[in-house]
């Protein structure tokens, strides 16, 4: 298949950001699963947190997720506090 040649849209399941707002923003109205995501900007500006709510999302449809941890920020404190199973989190230091 070749990008813009499609005569109809391409189903893709997502999962949400967690804000209504944010995913209303999103080409596909949130992220797609299966996908790799990056999330990237200046230091404190809110990625692991936005990071750690997509996470809580797709944990709650049963998916299994990933995260790379670039900056060493994973707090697993606050993982939890926010939602995100971390007994069931892959996650790794870069």
């Amino acid at each position: 298949m070749w990008l813009g040649r499609s005569t109809s849209p391409i189903n893709v399941p997502v999962v949400s950001t967690g804000s209504f707002a944010l995913d209303m923003t999103l080409e596909t109205g949130s992220f797609s699963k299966g996908r790799v995501v990056e999330i990237f900007g200046p230091q404190a500006y809110g990625k692991t947190t936005l990071a750690l709510h997509v996470i809580t999302e797709a944990q709650n449809q049963g998916d299994c997720c990933a995260f790379v941890d670039v900056e060493h920020s994973l707090d697993r404190a606050l993982a939890r506090t926010i939602g995100v199973n971390t007994e069931n989190l892959l996650s790794t230091l870069v």
